[in-house]
């Protein structure tokens, strides 16, 4: 069940020139998914809040960003954005997946410092959480543009956290796609446990993520991997979250929670082969909400991250976040309010969902009821849990 916090309150990093993150007509990452979330929460009042407080982020500087990337890779990106026409395919700038476009240096360095931000306000206890549903960009490497993603805000927040004096760091992607830019910036850092559950590396980009990656000798058993079969639902998909991150967050004792909620595990959308629903959707953000409670006396920082699927799934799931996030989550039987499905449908074209549910009841068999060897999503946290879970000295009850 959503904790309810009446005296909570939350920085939300936020203007419109985020919506700037734009690689063009028809790439999948359309920013009308963030200008239709921020919609959605302002006409269910999640945004006028007693708690809540709307930041407009400011650009991280170049020391800031360099971080995590690289010197080079940051004047590669400030180049190509000056100069769209320049292709620089050796730090992954002007392919399909990462087009350049006009400002994206400065956008960019904006989605970043917005949760930078946001991380040092949870951090510093002038907030109980904070989200950046720009963020969440979790494929891009020190020196390499990917899957989308120019700068990874999510490496280098966590990075401020470290620099600031956290030892203790857990993060958990909840994106369809393995969060390997994260991963491998922290491989070797045994202050940062990452957890990332997403499809089959067998299956989806960006073919990492499977149960071996453990973290380096130095930092052994920082990084888990919870591999999905492709078709997995809600009961499969919050079987193996609950079978996996609620112990071993528990063992790590974080002091603050960082995660990332790409929300293309929905039936809907197009780029993926899981079968999540709001719903399931919803149902983690509470677990993560509690855990960050339970565990690290609310210091919870969320961002956004994937999803596709632009109008019917993205802003009523990251609508739930930040209502959730700011104390004050939303039930899901709540009427769509009737203002943004006319605005949806005037806009495009398109019939929006009526309500904020999909219908489904997010439940699961947890995994201590019983192991069945045969079914493939039992098989991945059987794999997941015998790699990772000794080496926290816990027992993976096989």
């Amino acid at each position: 069940m959503t904790m309810v916090e009446p005296d909570t309150t939350v920085h939300v990093s936020w203007d419109d020139e985020l919506t700037s993150y734009n690689f063009g007509p028809g790439h999948p990452m359309d920013p009308v998914r963030l200008a239709l979330t921020i919609r959605l929460a302002r006409d269910l009042g999640i945004l006028d809040l007693p708690g809540v407080h709307v930041v407009p982020p400011e650009a991280a500087p170049d020391d800031v960003l360099t971080s995590v990337h690289t010197p080079d890779f940051v004047a590669a990106v400030r180049a190509a954005s000056a100069d769209t026409s320049r292709l620089d395919l050796s730090y992954g700038l002007g392919t399909g997946d990462v087009p350049c476009f006009e400002g994206m240096h400065d956008v960019s360095a904006k989605i970043v410092g917005g949760t930078v931000a946001a991380a040092r306000a949870v951090w510093e206890r002038s907030t109980t959480h904070a989200a950046n549903i720009a963020g969440g960009l979790h494929h891009a490497m020190p020196g390499l543009a990917s899957g989308f993603c120019v700068y990874n805000d999510v490496a280098v927040g966590i990075q401020t956290l470290l620099d600031a004096g956290a030892q203790r760091i857990a993060y958990v992607d909840v994106d369809v796609h393995h969060g390997d830019g994260v991963q491998a910036v922290f491989y070797d850092d045994p202050r940062v446990l990452t957890i990332s559950l997403h499809e089959s590396p067998q299956t989806l980009f960006p073919g990492t993520g499977h149960p071996s990656e453990v973290g380096s000798r130095a930092a052994e058993g920082a990084a888990v991997n919870v591999a999905i079969p492709p078709g997995t639902g809600d009961a499969g998909w919050l079987r193996a979250f609950h079978a996996v991150v609620p112990p071993l967050l528990r063992a790590w004792q974080p002091q603050m929670l960082v995660t990332q909620h790409g929300c293309d595990s929905h039936l809907e959308d197009p780029l993926a082969h899981l079968a999540l629903t709001v719903d399931g959707q919803r149902a983690s953000y509470a677990s993560l909400h509690a855990l960050a409670h339970e565990l690290c006396e609310g210091r919870w920082l969320a961002t956004g991250g994937g999803g596709y699927a632009l109008v019917d799934v993205v802003p009523r799931a990251w609508t739930h976040l930040l209502a959730i996030a700011a104390g004050s989550p939303i039930d899901p039987q709540t009427p769509v309010p009737a203002a943004w499905r006319e605005y949806v449908r005037a806009a495009g074209g398109v019939v929006a969902p009526s309500r904020m549910t999909d219908g489904a009841k997010g439940t699961y068999t947890a995994w201590e009821q019983g192991f069945d060897p045969a079914d493939a999503v039992d098989q991945a946290i059987r794999a997941t849990r015998s790699a990772v879970f000794p080496l926290h000295g816990l027992d993976p009850g096989l």
